[in-house]
């Protein structure tokens, strides 16, 4: 991935410019479901196997298309416990999340001095694999040496993002929307991070304490779940 090209490697595509991965939460809008219902493609989640909590993570904007208004291209959904926030020890909270990326073309970076790279599963599996790393950071690190860690993981989550047919990777069949998709998955000590596309969208997701195996996604028709304790 050459910088000086103006060019977004393929795994940056969905979070170049954006302030937020998923995995750090932001302060929220008055509406939290604000930015989830302007998205114009569906989101995903866990489906109706899943009786645990569910909650919002948050939704972002990746690009500038010429002409037109920032608009959302990716956002999460998360199910069990919330990971901790980054000044918090991490524990061994249990939880899954799942990152929805809307289909789109290449088009001008946020600041109009690059272009982005048309989204792929690369770019699922880029801000799983980089919100898998918010939450997980091991606890006993000072800040200095916690952002050095993150700086060498997320590194090494870009360049395995860019290859989904290495060896980095192994195929996992799910249910989506109750009929079987294919979907490429990895593990680590961290957690797990899985990447593939579904009806309409590119799709991620990554968890810790709950087994990738035994999950299923669906659309999610609605959204009130999500932000009621």
């Amino acid at each position: 991935m050459d910088a000086s090209s103006g060019q977004a490697g393929p795994a940056a595509t969905a979070t170049a410019q954006a302030a937020e991965v998923p995995g750090r939460r932001t302060a929220e809008p008055a509406d939290p479901l604000a930015p989830y219902l302007a998205a114009d493609f569906p989101w995903y989640g866990l489906d109706e196997g899943w009786t645990g909590r569910r909650w919002l993570l948050q939704a972002g904007a990746g690009g500038i298309r010429p002409g037109q208004p920032r608009t959302i291209d990716y956002g999460s959904l998360g199910h069990g416990e919330e990971p901790p926030r980054q000044q918090e020890t991490h524990g061994n909270r249990r939880f899954a999340v799942v990152v929805t990326v809307a289909h789109r073309p290449g088009r001008r970076s946020a600041d109009g001095t690059g272009v982005l790279e048309a989204t792929s599963a690369s770019s699922a599996a880029w801000l799983a694999g980089s919100g898998l790393l918010g939450s997980t950071w091991p606890g006993q690190l000072d800040r200095a040496r916690r952002q050095e860690w993150l700086d060498q993981q997320t590194a090494l989550a870009w360049d395995l993002a860019d290859d989904l047919a290495g060896p980095g990777w192994s195929p996992l069949t799910l249910p989506v929307n109750g009929s079987p998709q294919p979907f490429r998955y990895r593990e680590s000590e961290y957690g797990w991070v899985l990447a593939g596309e579904a009806p309409g969208v590119l799709l991620g997701a990554y968890g810790r304490g709950v087994s990738a195996y035994a999950m299923g996604f669906s659309v999610v028709q609605d959204l009130a779940p999500y932000v009621t304790p």
